[in-house]
């Protein structure tokens, strides 16, 4: 068999096939869908995505007699950064055909790169960061595939535990089909205790760089005591907030205020897969045609992508009764897009806190995504690497790939 040449990304050639690696080899695969190339570029840009700035970092497509057979990339954190619980070097973006070989050959590149600059551990897949895409697929293949959540093939973690990988950690994501008797407001809005302070507002994505200080704020308090957690800039914020005011309807995003304060913040996206089947991956020129689908609301499923309330509110009434507002905007974007299923995820699989009342509203398990991590050999260690699998999660959940 032909020997695999496994090629560090460098040039607009080799990033353009890095970004639409998936695409070509999971095509036709039941439970992918392909992403908008142009979606993918702001992704993984070192100049459009504010990430980079916080890492160094490198990546690599596998070729086999030309044809391209997988990548990989690989990440380490600055100094003065590093995840809570998980090292600061990582792995991310693994897409494979189905060959040992090619894994092997991939990671190794990865691993050796890593070594080269003092890892002893290694976290991930992380594609490119926490707060965007983050573990492998090892659970709901054939489920609804969502926006920026990754897919793989059954395959790939066999393949990748194959090379000495095993589990850190595990991400829930549930889907919540609403049925008629769901569709009733708790009444929340009424209660005498609530009615004048706790308040719902839209998100003014108009003005998403006025709205970012406080959204990053609130969301560092809440992820802070979260496992992998690393610290959401402003930039990244906004990065991200800019791309979704073109697809996302205003009252999408919603910003909860407790007694004039902002106490917590949720953004929703619609599916936009079930819109972009037919695109094959280009925006443009079609990309009047996309905005025009979801203006008119052409869509039946959705993901509640982002949700931060402030440590002081966790594990208290008034984080019930917060959570409880969040669950009727839900309710209401069900009755007002007709939605057919809305998915939350992800969380943390040893966030009680947060898994309890999800799945007491009637959320079910829909998929599975994996944080892998594997020992490396290093004649230094970078910084000082935490104990693996280690810290705890607080009362909140993050959607995102990306968001």
């Amino acid at each position: 068999m032909a020997a695999i040449d496994v090629v560090p990304v460098s040039g607009l050639a080799s990033f353009l096939a890095f970004c639409r690696t998936p695409r070509l080899l999971y095509s036709g695969h039941p439970g992918f869908a392909p992403s908008l190339d142009a979606e993918r570029w702001t992704l993984y840009a070192h100049r459009l995505n504010p990430h980079f700035k916080q890492v160094t970092s490198q990546s690599w497509l596998a070729r086999r007699n030309g044809k391209l057979v997988g990548r990989i990339a690989a990440q380490i954190y600055n100094p003065e950064i590093t995840p809570l619980g998980a090292s600061r070097a990582q792995f991310g973006s693994l897409d494979t055909v189905e060959d040992p070989e090619v894994v092997a050959a991939l990671t190794a590149a990865a691993e050796a790169w890593l070594r080269e600059r003092g890892a002893a551990l290694v976290h991930g897949p992380f594609s490119p960061s926490v707060n965007s895409e983050t573990g492998l697929l090892v659970q709901g293949f054939d489920a609804v595939p969502m926006m920026f959540m990754p897919w793989h093939p059954p395959y790939l973690a066999r393949l990748l535990e194959e090379c000495g990988y095993v589990k850190a950690r595990d991400l829930i994501s549930y889907r919540y089909r609403p049925t008629a008797a769901d569709v009733r407001d708790s009444g929340l809005a009424s209660r005498p205790e609530w009615r004048d302070r706790l308040k719902i507002r839209p998100l003014r994505l108009k003005d998403i760089r006025g709205e970012a200080a406080v959204l990053t704020e609130i969301f560092n308090d809440a992820w802070s005591g979260n496992w992998g957690y690393v610290p959401l800039t402003v930039d990244e914020l906004v990065s991200t907030a800019d791309a979704l005011r073109y697809v996302m309807p205003e009252d999408f995003g919603m910003v909860f205020e407790l007694d004039g304060a902002s106490a917590a913040f949720a953004i929703a996206v619609p599916n936009l897969h079930e819109m972009t089947g037919d695109l094959n991956g280009r925006l443009f020129p079609f990309g009047l045609r996309l905005i025009g689908r979801i203006r008119k609301g052409q869509f039946k499923t959705a993901r509640m992508a982002l949700f931060g309330i402030r440590k002081q509110f966790q594990r208290s009434s008034t984080g019930g009764a917060i959570i409880l507002g969040l669950i009727d905007r839900m309710r209401h974007l069900h009755r007002i897009y007709d939605l057919e299923q809305i998915e939350f995820g992800w969380v943390l699989e040893d966030n009680v806190a947060m898994r309890r009342p999800i799945e007491l509203g009637g959320a079910k398990v829909d998929k599975i995504h994996r944080i892998y991590e594997k020992q490396l050999a290093a004649s230094a260690a970078i910084a000082k690497e935490p104990a693996a699998s280690s810290a705890g999660a607080d009362s909140n959940t993050l959607v995102r790939g990306s968001v």
